[in-house]
């Protein structure tokens, strides 16, 4: 069975999201034959790369709440995320574009280091001091302790196209799915979870995505030779 998960960098509701489903998804019996495929999605798409601004300033003006409004908001996300085991600073964090790290996290998914690296951009953006937005060198250095080569990524980043074409790809094949906001749990193309549920939804969803499998249908002669696990048939005149 496969899960694909749409979240933003940027979006503290993917961040506690993502350890919601995972916590549902390690007790899950199959959790070996699940795959886990992450998709792009920017919450602030054409953001210009150089625009940075504090993110008790971006909700005041995106949302039109007071400071603090603001300021509750975030405590309360707070609150959440360390009901999750997680780490989030309440004050001092910052909002900008995310596609770079976009671009990087479909790099890391071609060595299958996306998970890691992916992690290590949520912890950078929400539990660490020093930002993660118009900055080429601390992604490198976040993606080479997920396991990329920093010339690589580094490359990346200097070629606004590299990968590009993958972001937006994602992106468009949310919006023809419904998907409008994040994060957005996708199971088997048949299911669908949207928002940071807690845990247990997300046991339900896993348990009846996978009882609902839909077996293969057999067409034509069921012993037509063919090859298996122990060698292929072989003519017998």
């Amino acid at each position: 069975m496969r899960v694909e998960i749409w979240s933003d960098i940027a979006c503290p509701w993917c961040y506690v999201g993502k350890a919601r489903f995972e916590k549902a998804l390690a007790a899950f019996p199959h959790r070996d034959e699940v795959e886990v495929v992450h998709r792009s999605f920017e919450l602030d798409p054409g953001r210009a790369k150089d625009d940075v601004q504090p993110v008790l300033t971006m909700l005041t003006a995106k949302y039109g709440m007071s400071e603090a409004q603001a300021r509750a908001g975030e405590d309360n996300l707070g609150a959440q995320a360390a009901a999750e085991g997680l780490d989030y600073r309440t004050r001092g964090r910052d909002h900008g574009s995310t596609f770079d790290m976009h671009r990087l996290l479909h790099l890391a998914r071609e060595s299958g280091r996306q998970e890691k690296l992916l992690d290590a951009f949520y912890r950078a953006n929400f539990a660490e001091e020093r930002s993660v937005f118009a900055d080429d060198e601390r992604l490198v250095e976040l993606a080479v302790a997920a396991g990329l080569d920093a010339d690589t990524a580094r490359a990346v980043l200097a070629d606004p196209t590299a990968y590009a074409d993958e972001v937006r790809a994602d992106e468009r094949e949310a919006a023809e799915l419904g998907a409008s906001g994040v994060p957005s749990f996708v199971l088997d193309r048949a299911y669908g979870v949207s928002g940071a549920q807690p845990a247990e939804v997300f046991t339900r969803a896993l348990t009846q995505a996978w009882g609902e499998r839909t077996p293969l249908k057999p067409i034509g002669d069921g012993d037509a030779e063919a090859c298996g696990p122990d060698g292929c048939a072989v003519p017998r005149s």
